[in-house]
């Protein structure tokens, strides 16, 4: 039986059509975003990648405001850039050499301070780009945020039960993940999330169908607190939705 999803969903067949509607969704968001710099929220795993990779393909690449694009990332573990448990290495990877990225529009978290200093230091990093010392509720931060769901209903690294949950800075550490690997990560919090034009969400998979009946029964899951200023959005594939 299909999942109850969130209203305005869209149900796409596989992770590649998944990926091509969110594709085309974040160059619509580029060519209506009014001011000259663009801010894209990124999210880990493997479907947000087959997204990355699409951009820097010959289908999107050409059609991406590369110039006017800052990309940020949503969460990351407490490891190197390099180690393959970065979602900084995925991103790059995935980017390749065919998106023309300007070495200062890519914001990565200083995973590499440490769980706590590097949240303060992302925090404040977001605050210096959005140019103010508090966020406000007409401009949004972000034009675009993109996540995903997990297994047990987190998302970015807002995992159920974690005092991230609470925190009211813009990035906030998480001493320990609910799900392995289970190494001290970097996050941003509900109300970072909040201040975007746009949140959507990227959900391919069987193993979703659960998190996603548990939130449309209303249960008080991490990813169901998101919101945003503008839209949040649900992009599922087929089988996530028992479609």
């Amino acid at each position: 039986m299909a999942i109850a999803l969130p209203a305005g969903a869209e149900i796409l067949p596989d992770p590649d059509a998944l990926a091509r509607a969110a594709a085309d969704r974040l160059i619509a968001v580029c060519a209506a975003a009014p001011a000259e710099r663009i801010a894209v929220c990124l999210s880990g795993g493997s479907t947000p990648k087959r997204l990355y990779e699409r951009l820097a393909g010959p289908d999107y690449v050409g059609r991406v405001p590369w110039g006017r694009v800052h990309w940020f990332f949503g969460d990351d573990r407490v490891v190197p850039w390099d180690d393959a448990r970065s979602n900084v290495r995925m991103v790059r990877e995935a980017f390749g050499h065919g998106a023309p990225v300007p070495a200062t529009h890519l914001h990565l978290i200083p995973s590499d301070a440490g769980a706590e200093t590097g949240a303060a230091a992302y925090a404040r990093a977001l605050l210096d780009f959005y140019g103010a010392d508090r966020l406000d509720p007409g401009r949004p931060l972000f034009d675009l945020v993109l996540l995903g769901l997990g297994e047990d209903g987190h998302t970015a690294s807002l995992f159920p039960g974690k005092p991230a949950l609470a925190a009211e800075a813009l990035a906030a550490p998480v001493p320990e993940a609910g799900l392995a690997p289970h190494v001290p990560r970097i996050t941003l919090t509900f109300p970072a999330l909040a201040s975007s034009a746009l949140v959507l969400f990227l959900v391919a998979g069987a193993g979703k169908r659960d998190a996603l009946r548990r939130l449309s029964a209303g249960e008080d899951l991490p990813a169901g607190r998101v919101t945003s200023l503008g839209r949040v959005v649900w992009m599922v594939d087929a089988a996530a939705a028992d479609a």
